[in-house]
């Protein structure tokens, strides 16, 4: 269920860059490497730490499949909620994997404990996407960080 190779390819994505360049701003207003990479951080670990209010699924509260690889499609802007926006701290390319590596440790932890049965049949809601299963969460993380390796290659191309 793990997907290492996004993991990776978001590793080989930032791989050779300067802690300033990680931290550099290639526009106004918009977001670092650095700041993408605490982002996809902070979405990993709150995500995970939520699993832990998951719903059941029932007949009077279904949850229908969704496409989640649509978050691929970066030509669809959507704004990160306030609570997973990344600081404007400057972060060491070593700080940076460290907090990744925290919020994966998170991630294979809560699958090493939950059952097949628990990914199919209960679920959390997302706030695009709706009620996600949490199978579908999981693939949501991997789909999610896929957009933003796309990021992060659009960036490097401009430093």
């Amino acid at each position: 269920m793990i997907n290492i190779k996004v993991r990776e390819e978001l590793m080989q994505a930032i791989n050779g860059l300067t802690d300033e360049q990680l931290n550099k701003k290639v526009e106004k207003g918009t977001w670092s490497i650095s700041q993408i990479l605490e982002h996809l951080y902070l979405a990993e670990k709150v995500i995970v730490r939520n699993f832990t209010q998951t719903q059941p699924i029932t007949e009077d509260n279904p949850v229908k499949m969704k496409n989640v690889q649509v978050v691929v499609d970066r030509s669809q802007k959507v704004n990160a909620p306030k609570f997973l926006e990344p600081s404007d701290e400057f972060h060491t390319l070593e700080q940076l994997r460290e907090k990744l590596n925290s919020s994966r440790l998170m991630l294979v932890n809560f699958l090493a404990k939950v059952s097949e049965k628990q990914l199919d049949q209960e679920f959390l809601p997302h706030p695009f996407l709706g009620k996600l299963r949490l199978r579908q969460w999981i693939e949501f993380l991997y789909y999610h960080e896929m957009r933003h390796i796309e990021q992060i290659k659009e960036i490097r191309e401009q430093l």
